[in-house]
């Protein structure tokens, strides 16, 4: 498979460059370089569609969102780690002084956006080959595009900054509005969720395949959607659904570390591809989170030394952490310092933690607890019952340096204490802060003059 490329900025020129190339499809798409030009014609057949998709799904690898960013911003601002400056990676983000001047996520989500929506715009009834194909790969376009807002709005919306702006919801390719201002996030909200519901109902699961998009992929997404925003009842029915399909497992701790170096495990519900030929290398997670034997590798994102203590002696997860030297390293996740590793975007395990938070906040408590304990047991822990608190040091245990952490500590309203690169405690930052909001890249600032800016940048 040829590995597509796309350079893509903000949202005001993802109207004015698309440029689709796919060795997969039968015949390759004429590329559309201006505004003014029209992708209709150059897409006859769904396998145009897959080609696009792929598209879509190679922007997300990139390092710049789903290949790196996404997960290490969130984990170098959280308890789980510190940057300790090896090569000065990070260390303004886990030092907060971040700025404007950087914009990978947002020009990486948009670009996805911007696929996603020219697939969902076709007529799909005139377009030769599978129509069920056609809907199916429309409704995995429909979930990439949930994907993105919600990777836009837990970064750069308002909600844990004290004000209600979310960020722009493009749901069109070259629509009316080329300069969309920013929807509130209870707005951008609703968006992600009716895409979610939307691709759940034109996914087939014939069409499965785990670094593709699958059916039960959309309630997987809309029940981490309904758990971040405290829609407890839709978090537990969305997680249901994955859980009574009977498709996935929580894989067992025996097999857990090296689940890692695998791909397509019984726990997998989606994942990015990468492989020897087709990697980030230096800018991969794993050159981000650890050395090489011959000394390469940046090693940047360390554990703090605290999370050791969270492991009880048997227990499985315990076993992604060791030393490289005198430094604490995550050794297991993402573990090929050249990222030739799939990256697990959602796991079953992290449905069983959103059921079982919904279960316990809507009132079953002995419902979360079975569910709680079942993955305790899977992982060699000692049982607990279902409380709030044991809930999310079961989601810390279980979800280390996969870029959960700072999205549970938001959620719950918590203080961050921050760190400099000797661990050392910089700062305490009080819960809601302008910090903990991203700043909207400059460059689309520059590029749209509908978008503002957030408080403090």
């Amino acid at each position: 498979m040829k590995k597509i490329n796309f350079k893509l900025f903000s949202v005001t020129s993802i109207f004015a460059l698309l440029l689709i190339t796919s060795a997969c499809a039968t015949e390759d798409l004429e590329p559309t370089l201006s505004q003014d030009k029209s992708v209709e014609g150059a897409i006859t057949k769904v396998d145009n569609l897959y080609g696009i998709l792929k598209g879509a799904l190679n922007r997300a690898t990139s390092s710049g969102y789903w290949g790196r960013e996404m997960i290490a911003l969130n984990e170098v601002r959280s308890d789980n780690a510190f940057s300790n400056g090896n090569s000065g990676r990070y260390t303004t983000q886990g030092e907060f002084n971040y700025n404007e001047n950087s914009g990978g996520i947002w020009d990486n989500c948009y670009g996805v956006i911007a696929l996603a929506n020219v697939i969902i715009q076709q007529d799909a009834a005139s377009l030769e080959g599978d129509a069920a194909l056609a809907s199916h790969y429309q409704g995995a376009a429909h979930f990439l595009r949930a994907l993105a807002h919600f990777d836009l709005v837990r970064t750069y919306g308002q909600q844990h900054s004290g004000g209600t702006l979310g960020v722009p919801i493009v749901t069109t390719f070259k629509g009316d509005d080329l300069f969309p201002s920013r929807s509130s996030v209870s707005e951008v909200k609703a968006a992600i969720m009716s895409d979610l519901a939307t691709a759940y109902t034109m996914m087939d699961t014939q069409y499965d395949d785990k670094e593709f998009i699958s059916k039960f992929a959309a309630p997987a997404l809309a029940s981490r959607v309904a758990i971040y925003f405290g829609e407890y009842q839709l978090a537990e029915q969305n997680a249901a659904l994955v859980i009574n399909s009977g498709i996935y497992s929580i894989i067992p701790g025996a097999d857990f570390v090296g689940s890692f170096a695998t791909k397509e495990n019984v726990n997998s519900i989606f994942e990015l591809a990468y492989s020897q030929t087709d990697n980030l290398g230096g800018n991969s997670l794993g050159y981000i989170y650890k050395f090489a034997p011959g000394g390469t590798g940046y090693g940047d994102v360390q554990p703090m030394a605290a999370v050791e203590a969270l492991y009880e002696t048997g227990d499985a997860r315990a076993g992604i952490l060791g030393y490289q030297g005198d430094k604490l390293t995550n050794m297991g996740k993402y573990p090929d310092i050249n990222g030739w590793d799939n990256v697990p975007v959602i796991r079953y395990e992290e449905i069983v933690l959103n059921y079982a938070e919904a279960l316990f906040r809507n009132g079953n408590t002995a419902n979360a607890t079975t569910q709680l304990n079942s993955l305790q047991t899977a992982r060699g822990a000692s049982t607990t019952p279902a409380t709030l608190d044991n809930i999310m040091l079961e989601r810390r245990k279980e979800l280390m340096f996969e870029g959960f952490r700072w999205d549970d500590l938001m959620r719950t309203g918590s203080d961050i204490i921050y760190h400099g690169t000797l661990e050392n405690v910089l700062g305490t930052l009080s819960y809601p802060n302008n910090k903990f909001a991203y700043p909207v890249p400059a460059a689309e600032l520059n590029a749209n003059s509908n978008v503002t800016q957030n408080d403090g940048y």
